[in-house]
Parts: C-alpha cells; sequence; structure tokens
C-alpha cells in the first residue's frame, strides 16, 4: 500500500506528538515545551525536549529529532 503526501499529512496533522511520545516517556513543562529523557541514549538528565506548537521533538545531547514520523521510526 503507497501512502500519498497528502495522507501523510493528514497522519502528521492529526497525531498529537507530547502524547504520542509520552505514552514511553514521561515529560515534564520546562517553559512552553516539554522535556524528557532521551531513550535514544544512556541519558540521565532530560535532554530531549518536545515542542507541541511545532510537533517536534529534538535531543540536544545526541542530536536525534524530527517529527511524529520520526519518533516512530526510531523509537
Amino acid at each position: 500500500m503507497v501512502v500519498s503526501d497528502d495522507q501523510k499529512l493528514q497522519i502528521q496533522q492529526a497525531t498529537d506528538i507530547v502524547r504520542l511520545i509520552g505514552e514511553q516517556v514521561a515529560l515534564r513543562p520546562k517553559g512552553k515545551e516539554l522535556a524528557g529523557l532521551c531513550p535514544f541514549h544512556d541519558d540521565k538528565n532530560p535532554s530531549m525536549s518536545v515542542s507541541p506548537q511545532k510537533q517536534i521533538f529534538h535531543c540536544f545531547v545526541c542530536g536525534t529529532g524530527g517529527d511524529a514520523y520520526g519518533w516512530m521510526m526510531k523509537y
């Protein structure tokens, strides 16, 4: 089954990245964003940021980041 770019965009817009990531990582408010321990490296301090406005995530230690699709592919 081939998914069109329009369908991918619709799925991405319908997905709440905070809820998606929050199912796997405990997130805490940090300003306008949320922070949590990055599951992609041995993280002891919350270095991963999740932006509800931009619907993206980014780890400031290992550099992993992306949108909801990126999270699902990496996790």
